[in-house]
């Protein structure tokens, strides 16, 4: 397993923005807008978790509920995965969220050791100025376009995927999905072209969902 370089990354970036008319400029005013708001840097941290250790990353599908037993090893949420994981009484070692699934109890785990991956897009702008200095814990700050400074950027686009793309870029020796239903019909237009888009990147990965 490998982490993916921004060179490899950018031209499917760029076809993600076209599919979306999403802006790179937004994008990027919200990754620095999320560097100035905290200087944290926990990735040695998340490495020194993962590197080498079987992971499960848990998806937010309905399904998860139902795949609880499955899993094992370092656990890594999707965002509001992590909230079915703590009625579940299941702490993730891991949370990687755009903000816009998680709720209060993501602050208690995240100063208790939870580390969250914070990602930052055009989109989310004010959930980054309305949650970020809530936390004490540590932290890893993401972009999904040109990576700088404390602000990375290890391929994926979905909370999911990008989910997965972490796990390979933290060396894990082996990584295990749950909650991950890549068909869902039952959702927004929008939803299903990130489900498509979740699919084919993790294909790049050698996953089939």
């Amino acid at each position: 397993m490998r982490r993916v370089r921004y060179e490899e990354w950018e031209p499917i970036y760029h076809e993600i923005c076209d599919y979306f008319s999403f802006d790179p400029l937004e994008d990027d005013k919200a990754a620095h807008i999320l560097s100035n708001l905290t200087n944290q840097d926990a990735t040695q941290k998340l490495r020194t978790l993962i590197n080498n250790q079987v992971v499960t990353v848990c998806g937010n599908a309905p399904t998860l509920e139902n795949e609880i037993n499955k899993i094992s090893g370092i656990i890594i949420a999707a965002d509001a995965a992590s909230g079915v994981l703590i009625k579940n009484d299941i702490t993730p070692d891991v949370i990687v969220t755009d903000l816009d699934g998680i709720d209060d109890y993501a602050v208690e785990l995240n100063k208790n050791g939870t580390i969250l991956v914070v990602h930052a897009h055009g989109d989310n702008i004010s959930r980054i100025n309305s949650w970020v200095l809530k936390f004490e814990g540590p932290l890893v700050l993401t972009t999904q376009g040109k990576p700088f400074g404390n602000v990375y950027n290890f391929g994926g686009f979905t909370d999911g995927d990008r989910a997965v793309f972490l796990a390979h870029a933290m060396q894990a020796r082996k990584v295990n999905l749950v909650g991950f239903c890549l068909d869902d019909q039952d959702v927004t237009p929008m939803k299903k072209g990130k489900l498509l888009w979740a699919r084919r990147l993790l294909k790049k990965l050698g996953y089939e969902c």
